[in-house]
């Protein structure tokens, strides 16, 4: 197989699991909403649809080798990243299974609360690592403009629907959106600015 063909078929893959997560978030997000489904099992869905970050890394890692762009940077990162989304997914079904069974509150709900928010923040301390850590100025660029246009999708997509909150025109939506939008940006930055590369290069 040719590197562009390797190239080509990390592309596709790249596509196809950032597509299935943007669906799986979205069509999970207007369930909840609607109240087609509860609380737990929105969370369930949500915690299953953020393991669909593992095929998409592994998209990425493959179209990266096969453009020479993989760097030990990304490498230490991708590590990082995965052992935290594995922790959130652990730590938020614990965490459910723990409220629903129990019924804590005070005190002990909010250490339970801990158990999902702890592996986020690791999640942002390896992006930040992985800033300090890469040497090529070009992919520390890349990955600074992925994670500006994820912070620009919350911020706006927050306070759009924050206003239309405020004035009763759509129900209620919880914060912890905001991590899993902030990713969705990052990751539809990404493939953009790779195609639109490609797009250069071909020209």
């Amino acid at each position: 197989m040719t590197v562009a063909a390797a190239e080509d078929g990390a592309r596709r893959s790249s596509w196809f699991w950032a597509g299935m997560m943007i669906a799986s978030f979205a069509i999970i997000s207007a369930l909840r909403i609607t109240d087609a489904i509860g609380e737990t099992t929105g969370f369930i869905l949500m915690a299953c649809a953020m393991m669909l970050i593992i095929p998409l890394t592994r998209a990425g890692l493959a179209r990266q080798r096969a453009t020479g762009h993989l760097s030990p940077a990304v490498v230490r990162y991708t590590r990082r990243f995965m052992i935290a989304t594995f922790g959130y997914v652990l730590g938020l079904g614990l965490a459910v299974w723990l409220h629903e069974r129990f019924g804590l509150d005070g005190a002990e709900a909010f250490a339970i609360a801990l158990l999902p928010i702890v592996p986020i923040f690791a999640m942002i301390w390896a992006m930040g690592r992985y800033l300090v850590e890469e040497e090529d100025e070009f992919l520390r660029h890349r990955a600074m403009m992925a994670s500006l246009f994820g912070l620009g999708v919350v911020l706006a997509a927050g306070s759009f629907w924050g206003f239309l909150e405020t004035f009763g025109v759509v129900p209620h939506v919880w914060a912890w959106w905001t991590f899993p939008a902030w990713a969705i940006g990052m990751g539809v930055a990404q493939c953009w600015m790779a195609w639109r590369d490609r797009s250069g290069d071909e020209a």
